[in-house]
């Protein structure tokens, strides 16, 4: 789930840190640069690890800071297709059940994935499972907010997200003819301004996976029930023993 990404940058000391040993320099700057962001078909950073390698300090004309090449092992969240990771649901919509990690929000269990039969209730803004008995009827296992799930990776998307300009400003009425005609416009729509950089696609479509209250509650079920047959057994044998006695 975490992995260690071997990463090269040139890190940038103000003048103002110049009392700082540079290793301390370099490290804060690092962490300040890349903690909790998302680097493109690497993952989500967490914390740097150690550096490996310091190269000179030159400072540039016009810029009284140190510029350091710097070679260093980052700390990154990024699971492998197929572990299994427990976490809980953040809320439901007809696009799927949407998890959390805590530090990670963005992982979604599409409808395709979900155990089958499932269906999505829209009152309760919930998704459902129905859970065959025997009898050929079904009960309804509802996937509420805040419970423990666990689900397996299915798949990852990197989105590469471009800076927007700023808003589109209030036109004029006089001007309706020219914001018409597009002239002025940034010409960003709300999908471009709400890219996920990194999202993790998941599934729960096998035995053992989904909240984990279903599968205690069976377990304990499937206890019950053999601890009754080992009674029944247990009676058998006391009357068949009885039996001989009275023999």
């Amino acid at each position: 789930m975490f992995v260690l990404a071997e990463l090269k940058d040139n890190v940038r000391i103000a003048p103002e840190l110049f009392g700082l040993k540079l290793p301390e320099a370099v490290r804060d700057e690092i962490n300040r640069k890349l903690a909790n962001k998302v680097l493109l078909n690497v993952g989500l950073c967490i914390a740097l690890k150690d550096i490996v390698k310091l190269g000179d300090s030159i400072i540039l004309p016009g810029d009284g800071a140190s510029h350091t090449e710097v070679n260093f092992r980052y700390i990154v969240f990024r699971p492998m297709i197929g572990d299994v990771i427990t976490g809980k649901i953040r809320s439901c919509s007809r696009e799927g059940v949407h998890i959390t990690l805590g530090f990670f929000d963005d992982i979604l269990i599409p409808p395709s994935a979900l155990q089958h039969p499932s269906r999505y209730e829209e009152a309760e803004q919930a998704w459902v499972w129905e859970y065959p008995l025997e009898d050929g009827k079904s009960h309804d296992l509802y996937m509420d907010i805040g419970e423990s799930i666990k689900f397996r990776v299915s798949g990852e998307v990197f989105e590469e997200s471009s800076p927007v300009g700023p808003p589109d400003q209030e036109v004029p009425s006089g001007a309706a003819g020219a914001s018409s005609s597009g002239v002025g416009s940034s010409g960003t729509t709300p999908q471009d301004t709400n890219k996920t950089p990194y999202r993790i696609v998941a599934a729960i479509n096998e035995s053992g996976l989904g909240l984990l209250s279903w599968w205690v509650q069976q377990n304990q079920e499937e206890e019950e029930e053999e601890d009754e047959d080992a009674d029944g057994e247990e009676q058998e044998q006391d009357q068949g023993v009885s039996g001989e006695e009275d023999e």
